[in-house]
């Protein structure tokens, strides 16, 4: 313990910013990043206040397995159809991709379109089925 009191006292910047390090890590972990939404979190919105989620993957990789009720827009036609989601401006709108990454840039241009509540689905598709969360196949 006194090899301890003496490290903190002659490290004493060292040991300020570890804490302040880990207060941050603290901080991000139970906030999360402004704008995304982790699976369970998702599930939260959807169901307590019926969120949209907007799934940006290809055709293909929607048909193989999708988030209930999702609609799918590949990520290419975002921008010719995002008139088609005016009806849901007032509602959270959740952007899922395969990992979150393509996601982040779909979810910035909603928001652009004026769209005030819009949330990456922070780990994607893969985040969701690995919280084991349902998925179907209907379209």
């Amino acid at each position: 313990m006194d090899q301890l009191i003496e490290f903190i006292g002659n490290h004493w910047l060292l040991v300020a910013a570890l804490i302040v390090v880990l207060g941050l890590l603290g901080y991000v972990s139970l906030v999360g990043s402004k704008g995304s939404v982790n699976a369970l979190g998702a599930t939260e919105m959807i169901n307590r206040r019926d969120a949209l989620v907007v799934d940006i993957r290809s055709m293909n990789d929607f048909a193989k397995g999708h988030i209930i009720n999702a609609v799918n827009i590949p990520v290419n036609d975002l921008k010719k159809q995002i008139g088609s989601l005016d009806k849901y401006r007032g509602k959270p709108v959740i952007v899922a991709c395969r990992s979150g990454n393509q996601s982040q840039l779909a979810a910035r241009q909603l928001r652009q379109a004026g769209f005030d509540e819009v949330y990456n689905l922070s780990g994607g598709m893969i985040g969701w089925q690995a919280a084991n969360l349902p998925t179907t196949k209907k379209q």
